[in-house]
Protein backbone atom coordinates (compact mmCIF):
# COMPACT_ATOMS: atom_id res chain seq x y z
CA UNK A 1 0.00 0.00 0.00
CA UNK A 2 1.08 3.75 -0.64
CA UNK A 3 -0.34 6.82 1.52
CA UNK A 4 -0.38 9.99 1.07
CA UNK A 5 0.15 12.42 4.27
CA UNK A 6 -0.02 15.88 4.61
CA UNK A 7 2.20 17.61 7.05
CA UNK A 8 1.75 21.65 5.25
CA UNK A 9 -0.31 22.89 2.57
CA UNK A 10 -0.50 26.39 2.25
CA UNK A 11 1.81 28.65 0.25
CA UNK A 12 3.92 31.51 0.48
CA UNK A 13 3.83 31.87 4.05
CA UNK A 14 2.67 29.91 7.06
CA UNK A 15 -0.39 31.21 9.06
CA UNK A 16 -2.08 30.59 12.01
CA UNK A 17 -6.17 30.47 13.04
CA UNK A 18 -6.49 33.18 15.41
CA UNK A 19 -8.70 33.78 18.51
CA UNK A 20 -11.63 35.11 16.67
CA UNK A 21 -11.42 32.49 14.44
CA UNK A 22 -11.44 30.39 17.20
CA UNK A 23 -14.42 31.72 18.62
CA UNK A 24 -16.24 31.70 15.41
CA UNK A 25 -16.33 28.05 15.08
CA UNK A 26 -17.16 27.77 19.15
CA UNK A 27 -19.86 29.58 18.32
CA UNK A 28 -21.06 27.98 15.73
CA UNK A 29 -21.13 24.40 17.23
CA UNK A 30 -22.71 25.22 19.85
CA UNK A 31 -25.24 27.42 18.26
CA UNK A 32 -26.19 23.23 16.28
CA UNK A 33 -25.92 21.85 19.86
CA UNK A 34 -28.83 24.47 21.15
CA UNK A 35 -31.49 22.11 23.02
CA UNK A 36 -29.30 19.31 22.71
CA UNK A 37 -28.13 16.88 25.52
CA UNK A 38 -25.43 14.48 25.31
CA UNK A 39 -25.25 10.92 27.24
CA UNK A 40 -21.81 10.15 27.18
CA UNK A 41 -18.97 11.35 24.96
CA UNK A 42 -19.90 9.01 22.25
CA UNK A 43 -23.00 11.16 21.71
CA UNK A 44 -20.64 13.91 21.84
CA UNK A 45 -18.28 12.85 18.89
CA UNK A 46 -21.26 11.75 16.66
CA UNK A 47 -22.72 15.12 17.44
CA UNK A 48 -19.19 16.75 16.56
CA UNK A 49 -18.55 14.49 13.43
CA UNK A 50 -22.16 15.45 11.68
CA UNK A 51 -20.66 19.20 11.84
CA UNK A 52 -19.33 20.75 8.56
CA UNK A 53 -15.21 20.36 8.04
CA UNK A 54 -15.40 24.25 8.54
CA UNK A 55 -16.57 24.49 11.90
CA UNK A 56 -14.81 21.14 13.49
CA UNK A 57 -11.85 21.20 11.95
CA UNK A 58 -9.57 23.58 9.64
CA UNK A 59 -7.31 23.33 6.63
CA UNK A 60 -4.40 24.69 8.78
CA UNK A 61 -1.86 26.85 8.10
CA UNK A 62 1.62 24.97 7.50
CA UNK A 63 3.99 25.65 3.99
CA UNK A 64 4.30 22.21 2.03
CA UNK A 65 5.43 18.96 3.18
CA UNK A 66 3.88 15.72 2.23
CA UNK A 67 4.65 12.56 3.28
CA UNK A 68 4.78 9.25 0.57
CA UNK A 69 4.40 6.43 2.61
CA UNK A 70 5.09 3.00 1.14
CA UNK A 71 5.32 0.50 3.94
CA UNK A 72 9.13 0.03 3.81
CA UNK A 73 11.62 1.03 6.59
CA UNK A 74 12.43 4.64 4.80
CA UNK A 75 11.05 7.97 4.60
CA UNK A 76 10.03 9.74 1.63
CA UNK A 77 9.13 13.25 1.71
CA UNK A 78 8.21 16.36 -0.77
CA UNK A 79 9.58 19.55 0.33
CA UNK A 80 10.49 20.99 3.86
CA UNK A 81 8.02 24.06 4.55
CA UNK A 82 7.28 24.56 8.03
CA UNK A 83 4.70 21.42 8.22
CA UNK A 84 8.90 19.64 8.19
CA UNK A 85 9.07 20.18 11.83
CA UNK A 86 5.52 18.52 12.96
CA UNK A 87 6.71 15.19 10.55
CA UNK A 88 10.08 15.36 12.20
CA UNK A 89 8.25 14.77 16.04
CA UNK A 90 6.22 12.69 15.19
CA UNK A 91 9.24 10.41 13.33
CA UNK A 92 11.31 10.65 16.51
CA UNK A 93 8.00 9.56 18.45
CA UNK A 94 7.47 6.88 16.57
CA UNK A 95 11.20 5.44 16.71
CA UNK A 96 12.81 6.95 19.36
CA UNK A 97 15.75 9.72 18.72
CA UNK A 98 18.13 6.25 19.01
CA UNK A 99 16.74 4.46 15.95
CA UNK A 100 18.64 6.04 13.13
CA UNK A 101 16.31 6.30 10.55
CA UNK A 102 16.81 7.64 6.43
CA UNK A 103 14.66 10.00 5.01
CA UNK A 104 14.63 11.18 1.41
CA UNK A 105 13.89 14.42 0.60
CA UNK A 106 12.57 15.65 -2.33
CA UNK A 107 12.49 19.59 -2.91
CA UNK A 108 10.44 20.96 -5.72
CA UNK A 109 12.24 24.47 -5.22
CA UNK A 110 14.34 26.63 -2.96
CA UNK A 111 11.87 29.41 -2.55
CA UNK A 112 11.82 30.36 1.37
CA UNK A 113 8.45 29.03 2.21
CA UNK A 114 9.86 25.10 0.81
CA UNK A 115 12.63 24.93 2.94
CA UNK A 116 12.01 27.38 5.94
CA UNK A 117 11.09 24.04 7.98
CA UNK A 118 14.58 22.85 7.70
CA UNK A 119 16.38 24.38 10.12
CA UNK A 120 13.91 22.87 12.53
CA UNK A 121 14.24 19.39 11.65
CA UNK A 122 14.97 17.51 14.52
CA UNK A 123 16.10 14.59 12.96
CA UNK A 124 18.80 16.75 11.26
CA UNK A 125 20.47 16.76 14.33
CA UNK A 126 20.77 13.30 15.19
CA UNK A 127 23.92 11.28 14.40
CA UNK A 128 23.01 8.46 12.71
CA UNK A 129 20.39 9.20 11.06
CA UNK A 130 21.17 9.74 7.00
CA UNK A 131 19.04 12.73 4.79
CA UNK A 132 19.14 12.79 1.46
CA UNK A 133 18.52 15.86 -0.77
CA UNK A 134 16.88 15.53 -4.00
CA UNK A 135 16.38 18.66 -6.89
CA UNK A 136 16.88 19.66 -10.13
CA UNK A 137 18.75 22.93 -8.86
CA UNK A 138 22.24 22.91 -9.01
CA UNK A 139 22.53 25.29 -6.16
CA UNK A 140 19.91 23.36 -3.66
CA UNK A 141 22.81 22.91 -1.60
CA UNK A 142 23.81 26.21 -1.52
CA UNK A 143 20.51 27.86 -0.88
CA UNK A 144 19.74 25.32 2.36
CA UNK A 145 23.04 26.55 3.52
CA UNK A 146 22.48 29.97 3.20
CA UNK A 147 19.43 30.08 5.42
CA UNK A 148 21.21 28.90 8.19
CA UNK A 149 23.60 31.53 8.00
CA UNK A 150 24.53 34.43 9.98
CA UNK A 151 22.49 36.82 10.71
CA UNK A 152 19.58 35.28 9.14
CA UNK A 153 19.80 31.86 11.90
CA UNK A 154 21.70 30.97 14.78
CA UNK A 155 22.49 27.24 13.97
CA UNK A 156 24.56 26.84 11.15
CA UNK A 157 23.99 24.19 8.55
CA UNK A 158 27.30 22.40 10.11
CA UNK A 159 25.60 21.55 13.09
CA UNK A 160 23.16 18.63 11.64
CA UNK A 161 24.35 15.52 13.09
CA UNK A 162 22.40 13.46 10.90
CA UNK A 163 24.81 11.85 7.63
CA UNK A 164 23.58 14.94 4.74
CA UNK A 165 23.47 13.76 1.31
CA UNK A 166 22.59 15.74 -2.14
CA UNK A 167 21.56 14.10 -5.47
CA UNK A 168 20.90 16.49 -8.59
CA UNK A 169 18.14 15.50 -10.66
CA UNK A 170 17.86 15.72 -14.48
CA UNK A 171 14.29 15.95 -16.02
CA UNK A 172 13.66 12.95 -18.15
CA UNK A 173 15.84 10.71 -16.07
CA UNK A 174 14.36 8.21 -13.83
CA UNK A 175 15.66 7.16 -10.14
CA UNK A 176 14.84 4.26 -7.80
CA UNK A 177 14.30 5.25 -3.90
CA UNK A 178 13.10 3.49 -1.17
CA UNK A 179 11.04 0.91 -3.37
CA UNK A 180 9.68 3.48 -5.39
CA UNK A 181 10.86 4.72 -9.67
CA UNK A 182 10.76 8.39 -9.29
CA UNK A 183 10.74 10.64 -12.46
CA UNK A 184 11.30 14.70 -12.49
CA UNK A 185 9.61 17.49 -14.44
CA UNK A 186 10.77 20.70 -15.18
CA UNK A 187 8.30 23.45 -14.80
CA UNK A 188 7.00 26.95 -15.23
CA UNK A 189 7.88 28.77 -12.26
CA UNK A 190 10.70 32.21 -11.22
CA UNK A 191 14.09 30.27 -10.59
CA UNK A 192 12.20 27.09 -12.06
CA UNK A 193 10.38 24.22 -9.93
CA UNK A 194 10.03 20.60 -10.57
CA UNK A 195 7.11 18.07 -10.23
CA UNK A 196 7.94 14.53 -8.89
CA UNK A 197 5.88 11.24 -9.98
CA UNK A 198 6.45 8.08 -7.63
CA UNK A 199 5.03 4.90 -8.89
CA UNK A 200 5.14 1.24 -7.14
CA UNK A 201 3.47 -1.81 -8.19
CA UNK A 202 1.04 0.17 -10.44
CA UNK A 203 0.30 2.59 -8.32
CA UNK A 204 0.91 6.16 -9.24
CA UNK A 205 1.44 9.72 -7.58
CA UNK A 206 2.26 12.97 -8.76
CA UNK A 207 3.40 15.79 -6.56
CA UNK A 208 3.52 18.67 -9.11
CA UNK A 209 2.93 22.37 -6.97
CA UNK A 210 4.55 25.79 -7.94
CA UNK A 211 3.78 25.12 -11.53
CA UNK A 212 2.34 28.17 -14.19
CA UNK A 213 0.42 26.25 -16.96
CA UNK A 214 0.06 28.58 -20.11
CA UNK A 215 -2.88 26.24 -22.35
CA UNK A 216 -2.00 28.55 -24.89
CA UNK A 217 1.29 26.04 -24.85
CA UNK A 218 -0.22 23.06 -27.19
CA UNK A 219 3.40 21.27 -26.71
CA UNK A 220 4.06 22.19 -22.90
CA UNK A 221 0.30 21.34 -22.02
CA UNK A 222 0.56 17.42 -23.25
CA UNK A 223 3.63 17.42 -21.59
CA UNK A 224 2.11 17.70 -18.69
CA UNK A 225 -1.16 15.33 -19.25
CA UNK A 226 1.36 12.71 -20.10
CA UNK A 227 3.16 13.49 -16.82
CA UNK A 228 -0.08 12.99 -14.97
CA UNK A 229 -1.26 10.29 -17.29
CA UNK A 230 -3.25 7.62 -15.21
CA UNK A 231 -2.02 8.67 -11.87
CA UNK A 232 -4.33 7.51 -8.86
CA UNK A 233 -3.27 11.00 -7.37
CA UNK A 234 -2.37 14.06 -8.39
CA UNK A 235 -1.41 16.91 -6.05
CA UNK A 236 -2.12 20.50 -7.73
CA UNK A 237 -0.89 23.84 -7.09
CA UNK A 238 -4.31 25.63 -7.32
CA UNK A 239 -3.37 28.88 -5.33
CA UNK A 240 -5.38 31.33 -7.25
CA UNK A 241 -8.93 31.15 -9.00
CA UNK A 242 -8.49 30.99 -12.59
CA UNK A 243 -9.12 34.98 -13.35
CA UNK A 244 -6.64 35.69 -11.42
CA UNK A 245 -3.94 33.31 -12.60
CA UNK A 246 -4.90 34.85 -15.94
CA UNK A 247 -4.85 38.62 -15.21
CA UNK A 248 -3.70 40.43 -12.27
CA UNK A 249 -1.35 37.55 -11.23
CA UNK A 250 -0.36 36.41 -14.46
CA UNK A 251 3.41 34.74 -14.89
CA UNK A 252 3.14 34.45 -11.19
CA UNK A 253 4.09 30.92 -11.19
CA UNK A 254 0.90 29.29 -9.60
CA UNK A 255 -2.48 27.66 -11.48
CA UNK A 256 -5.86 27.26 -10.35
CA UNK A 257 -8.64 24.83 -9.44
CA UNK A 258 -10.06 24.95 -13.10
CA UNK A 259 -6.73 24.21 -14.93
CA UNK A 260 -6.29 21.64 -12.29
CA UNK A 261 -9.61 20.06 -13.67
CA UNK A 262 -8.97 19.94 -17.12
CA UNK A 263 -5.38 18.62 -16.84
CA UNK A 264 -6.32 15.65 -14.66
CA UNK A 265 -9.49 15.35 -16.86
CA UNK A 266 -7.42 14.97 -20.39
CA UNK A 267 -4.75 12.57 -18.06
CA UNK A 268 -7.67 10.67 -16.44
CA UNK A 269 -6.55 10.85 -12.78
CA UNK A 270 -8.39 9.24 -10.44
CA UNK A 271 -7.89 12.04 -7.69
CA UNK A 272 -7.17 15.63 -7.79
CA UNK A 273 -5.81 17.11 -4.97
CA UNK A 274 -6.01 20.63 -4.41
CA UNK A 275 -3.07 22.32 -2.79
CA UNK A 276 -0.14 25.06 -1.63
CA UNK A 277 -3.72 27.08 -0.98
CA UNK A 278 -3.94 31.08 -0.99
CA UNK A 279 -2.41 31.76 2.75
CA UNK A 280 -5.61 35.16 3.09
CA UNK A 281 -8.56 31.76 2.32
CA UNK A 282 -9.90 30.99 5.40
CA UNK A 283 -11.84 27.39 5.68
CA UNK A 284 -14.78 28.95 4.28
CA UNK A 285 -13.20 29.87 1.26
CA UNK A 286 -11.43 26.84 0.76
CA UNK A 287 -14.67 24.73 1.22
CA UNK A 288 -16.63 26.99 -0.99
CA UNK A 289 -13.65 26.55 -3.73
CA UNK A 290 -13.86 22.60 -3.19
CA UNK A 291 -17.73 22.68 -3.85
CA UNK A 292 -16.87 24.41 -7.11
CA UNK A 293 -14.47 22.42 -8.53
CA UNK A 294 -16.33 19.35 -8.15
CA UNK A 295 -19.12 21.18 -9.75
CA UNK A 296 -16.77 22.29 -12.48
CA UNK A 297 -15.39 18.84 -12.86
CA UNK A 298 -19.38 16.87 -12.63
CA UNK A 299 -20.30 19.10 -15.54
CA UNK A 300 -16.39 19.02 -17.90
CA UNK A 301 -16.36 15.55 -17.83
CA UNK A 302 -16.42 13.08 -20.98
CA UNK A 303 -15.52 9.91 -18.98
CA UNK A 304 -15.20 8.52 -15.51
CA UNK A 305 -15.70 10.64 -12.44
CA UNK A 306 -12.26 12.16 -10.90
CA UNK A 307 -12.48 12.68 -7.33
CA UNK A 308 -11.09 16.00 -6.21
CA UNK A 309 -10.49 17.38 -2.34
CA UNK A 310 -8.84 20.10 -0.58
CA UNK A 311 -5.24 18.76 1.25
CA UNK A 312 -5.13 20.13 4.95
CA UNK A 313 -2.24 19.46 7.83
CA UNK A 314 -3.36 16.15 8.61
CA UNK A 315 -5.25 14.76 5.75
CA UNK A 316 -4.34 11.13 4.67
CA UNK A 317 -4.53 9.85 1.18
CA UNK A 318 -4.69 5.53 0.68
CA UNK A 319 -4.04 3.92 -2.89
Amino acid sequence: MMRVRFWGTRGSLPIALTAAGVRKKVAAALRGAAGRSFADDAELDAYLDSLDFTIVGTYGGHTSCVEIETGGPEYVLCDMGSGLRPFGQAAIARHGAGAPQTYHVFVSHVHWDHIMGLPFFTPAYIPGNRVVFYGGHAGLEAALRRQQEQPSFPVGFSTFGARIEFVQLTPGDTIEVAGLRVDTKLQRHSGDSYAYRFEREGRAVVYSTDSEHKLSDPAETQGFIDFFRDADVVIFDAMYSLAESISVKADWGHSSNIVGVELCQAAGVRHLCLFHHEPINGDETLARILTETRRYESISRSGPAMQVSTAYDGMEIDL
